[in-house]
């Protein structure tokens, strides 16, 4: 399995097809090595088709492409890994088919986060931390629910949820390995805001 960065850039819904491919180059030319393909909107076979563009451009910067959701598509694709929410594939299931690829699990409890642990995930994502309006993720969890899963399980946790430049600093605090993020990089200036994460994340060091 490859190693993960500490950011990873979590595509946004609802984009044409040259918008989104646009949006990933620019943040891998400023230095993110992991992208999420997320599309909660378009019909399976564009994911599929676009899926494919993004694989050609993640191998051009050396990035680790995963695919949300579809396990298929992440094979078809050859794509790095996948990741699944509590009501996708189950995590025994994808990895029969997976084999060694990423498998990461979004999780918003302390009992989602150990039985996504125990089950083999390579990481999870833990949230929302903060208030979003890029998806209805529930109930923001906050810092100190954060600082205990990463306590409990020994794998990779990605705080995900409304992180920003502003509240970067006091989620990078808890422990936590790394951040998932998509207005958190693109809400304002993209350049400004991507150095800022690199830089406080000690990546490209």
């Amino acid at each position: 399995m490859k190693n993960i960065s500490k950011i990873c850039f979590l595509t946004p819904s609802g984009l044409n097809t040259d918008e989104l491919l646009q949006i990933v180059e620019t943040v891998l030319q400023l230095g993110i090595k992991w992208v999420q393909y997320r599309d909660k909107i378009d019909s399976k076979r564009l994911i599929y088709d676009n899926a494919i563009q993004l694989r050609k451009l993640t191998k051009t910067y050396k990035a680790i492409l995963s695919i949300n959701d579809y396990t298929d598509i992440a094979i078809a694709i050859d794509a790095d890994g996948v990741h699944l929410g509590q009501e996708d594939l189950p995590l025994k299931e994808a990895r029969k088919i997976i084999g060694d690829k990423i498998i990461g699990i979004s999780t918003h409890s302390i009992s989602e986060a150990i039985n996504a642990y125990e089950g083999g995930a390579n990481y999870i994502g833990f949230g929302p931390i903060f208030y979003t309006t890029t998806k209805d993720a529930g109930t923001p969890k906050g810092l100190e629910e954060l600082k205990k899963v990463v306590n409990l399980v020994k794998i990779p946790v990605l705080a995900i949820g409304g992180i920003s430049v502003e509240n970067l600093k006091s989620v990078v605090e808890t422990g936590c390995y790394g951040v998932a993020v998509s207005s958190g990089l693109l809400k304002g200036d993209v350049n400004s805001n991507t150095t800022y994460f690199l830089k406080l994340l000690k990546i490209n060091d």
